[in-house]
């Protein structure tokens, strides 16, 4: 089950979890600042558990889904996908929005481009990671 929320504190530890503690970001990089203004999703198991999150930012007529996590525990159950498919609605249905973007870490290319999102512009690196921007129209 994915649901909007203002549980933060839930949020920030799954992100904590997958891109501090997992994959060594550092938490500088990780904590941007930008939580307050963005929208927060969180995923749940069948035990009500948190188990993913994402956050979209708005800028003009784009919604930028990012901070995309799924703990390990709970990877290759769909809730990715299924972070990615809320977000999409949650923007559809805020006016004046008609594209989202991403930056996808280059591995999971495939996995965004399944959900409809197209690559473009150079690889670049965000916290050590290889990155690459990706949209798609809503």
């Amino acid at each position: 089950m994915i649901e909007k929320t203002d549980d933060l504190e839930t949020c920030r530890a799954i992100r904590r979890e997958v891109f501090v503690i997992e994959q060594l970001v550092p938490e500088a990089e990780e904590w941007d600042g930008k939580d307050g203004e963005a929208i927060h999703l969180i995923a749940r198991d069948d035990q009500r558990a948190a188990i993913g999150t994402a956050r979209i930012l708005l800028i003009g007529d784009t919604g930028k889904i990012g901070r995309v996590a799924v703990l390990k525990s709970a990877r290759g159950t769909g809730t990715g996908a299924a972070l990615i498919l809320a977000a999409l609605d949650e923007l559809r249905a805020l006016p004046g929005i008609t594209r989202a973007k991403l930056g996808a870490q280059t591995h999971a290319i495939g996995f965004y481009e399944k959900l409809g999102f197209t690559a473009y512009g150079p690889e670049y690196d965000d916290a050590g990671i290889p990155h690459r921007d990706m949209s798609r129209e809503l």
